[in-house]
């Protein structure tokens, strides 16, 4: 199955790289790997406690630092005061979140390139945009906002 094998090949490349893959590591991986959206650390934890109730809720954020070190899990704010996380394997993508309704649209890598590109042009900077979200207003919110008259 899908989901198995990219939680096998992050501890697959963990165990390469020297690192023991205890059974909550294990189950860490399988909760974000499982999980068919973004997943914030307490909603990790709450999987694995499920199953092992001893575990520290500290594992977890240890795991997911280690994880993020290595660019094998991505972060991502999406604007709800609390972070938000994705395996590396799960692609590159970027969002749309509107203030006002909390609406989350994905969008396509491809969309940002021309922003990578010119970043490099004009800046010398080479720019990581792996995962971002962009806050604005999606068009239903800005319809109410001006009394419907559908401007963009």
């Amino acid at each position: 199955m899908h989901d198995m094998r990219e939680t096998g090949s992050i501890s697959d490349r963990l165990s390469e790289k020297g690192y023991r893959l205890t059974p909550q590591r294990l189950m860490i991986l399988s909760a974000m790997e499982s999980s068919h959206d973004h997943i914030s650390a307490e909603e990790i934890y709450a999987q694995v406690a499920a199953k092992y109730p001893n575990v520290n809720i500290s594992t977890v954020y240890r795991t997911l630092e280690l994880l993020k070190k290595l660019g094998m899990v991505y972060e991502i704010d999406l604007g709800e005061g609390r972070i938000r996380y994705h395996a590396e394997g799960s692609g590159h993508h970027h969002h749309l979140v509107c203030q006002d309704c909390g609406d989350v649209v994905d969008i396509d890598e491809s969309a940002l390139s021309s922003l990578k590109d010119i970043l490099l042009r004009d800046y010398n900077f080479r720019a990581e945009l792996r995962h971002v979200a962009i806050f604005g207003f999606c068009e239903k919110c800005r319809k109410k906002q001006s009394g419907g008259g559908g401007k963009k």
